[in-house]
């Protein structure tokens, strides 16, 4: 059955307009809760790839959690463990340099480790629309402050695994936690391959969720904007690695894999200076709504982006 939200979408796109007239935009980063006003600040990490990115997000995460009061750190960690998986070990090293939330994708069993693992650590999440009886969770309510925030970790299915319908998971979730009356705000990490099934999530979800990011494909786009419902959404946050690579690994084994078409060694993870690649979302206390969304990049190749405050 189709959902209600979906035949409401296409009701709009019909009309044209939003039923309450507002057209998408990006606001300036305000730290609007320095000035007084009800907000919850939340800084999403784009993919952790081996040793380079987890020392990015040492090195970064602390200072920035400081500058920008930050509430709550979500970290996609599915590539920190050399460029597969993660492991326990791993987990706690990321908590310690200030994350609150793991999310993964289609890299999350690559460590057969973190399978008796995941169950008992509901800060660890792998995508909700695995079938139901994987072990883990797909999302959680978290506390932050007086406040509940709920983390929803999706996967695509375009050029992906064949996974349950993350659109239809989304809306199961939705169900009992209405934004803005029983969560302060939802964040969704949608970790997929085709820029389209990401964009058509954000638009499904808009106005229902705080934000909708993309992962896994580990190159930062430059749309990050707030949806004409209210939702935040940034196609992809890019890496946590080093960009002096192959979306993280070794640039010269992968380089000759495309030119040879012959396999080759299995890829490393670079090695130099990692840079950190996330999104910093400001949330209306009220509506639970995005007020602002900027990328952030610090160290490492790619050119520095702050937000402005």
């Amino acid at each position: 059955m189709a959902s209600t939200h979906g035949a409401h979408l296409l009701r709009r796109a019909t009309e044209g307009l939003h039923a309450d007239g507002r057209r998408g935009l990006t606001p300036q980063f305000t730290l609007a809760r320095v000035r007084g006003r009800g907000a919850v600040i939340i800084l999403f990490c784009g993919d952790v790839v081996g040793r380079s990115g987890r020392d990015a997000v040492k090195q970064h995460v602390p200072t920035l959690r400081r500058e920008f009061a930050i509430d709550l750190v979500v970290v996609n960690a599915e590539n920190a463990a050399g460029g597969f998986g993660l492991t326990e070990r791993l987990c706690g090293e990321l908590y310690d340099a200030g994350a609150d939330i793991l999310t993964t994708g289609n890299h999350v069993w690559d460590q057969r480790q973190i399978i008796p693992y995941i169950d008992r650590d509901p800060c660890l999440l792998r995508p909700a629309n695995f079938p139901k009886a994987t072990p883990g969770a797909g999302s959680r309510v978290h506390r932050v402050g007086g406040r509940s925030v709920l983390i929803i970790n999706l996967m695509g299915r375009l050029f992906m695994d064949a996974l349950d319908d993350p659109f239809a998971r989304l809306d199961d979730l939705l169900v009992d936690h209405r934004l803005g009356e029983d969560v302060a705000a939802i964040v969704v990490d949608f970790h997929a391959e085709a820029s389209s099934e990401k964009m058509a999530l954000g638009h499904f979800a808009d106005g229902r969720v705080s934000a909708v990011f993309g992962t896994h494909c580990h190159v930062p786009t430059a749309d990050a904007q707030i949806l004409p419902g209210g939702t935040a959404y940034q196609t992809d946050a890019g890496m946590c690695g080093d960009y002096d690579s192959v979306i993280g690994m070794h640039k010269e084994p992968a380089t000759r894999r495309f030119v040879t078409k012959m396999p080759g060694e299995r890829p490393q993870p670079a090695e130099g200076e990692g840079t950190l690649c996330g999104i910093l979302l400001e949330t209306d206390d009220l509506s639970g709504l995005a007020r602002a969304v900027e990328p952030v990049r610090i160290g490492g190749r790619l050119a520095r982006h702050l937000p402005r405050h």
